[in-house]
């Protein structure tokens, strides 16, 4: 399942700053427009993954996942 997400970006002086509007806490700070891009990107897939991993530790073993659409 792919997921699409919105970045926020503004540039600020020299940075561009940026957040994910989905994710809080997503976020990041760069030079250019393309590395602020790359950061949101890395950043997101990180607080999936962390978020995955607390959910399913959280769960425990005997757990079922189910795809969920919005």
């Amino acid at each position: 399942m792919n997921a699409s997400y919105t970045a926020l970006c503004i540039q600020r002086g020299p940075w561009w700053v940026g957040w994910v509007e989905e994710i809080p806490g997503v976020n990041a700070q760069e030079k250019t427009q393309p590395e602020l891009m790359a950061s949101l990107q890395r950043v997101l897939a990180e607080a999936l993954e962390f978020n995955r991993k607390e959910a399913r530790d959280a769960a425990g073993k005997d757990y079922i996942e189910q795809p969920l659409a919005v």
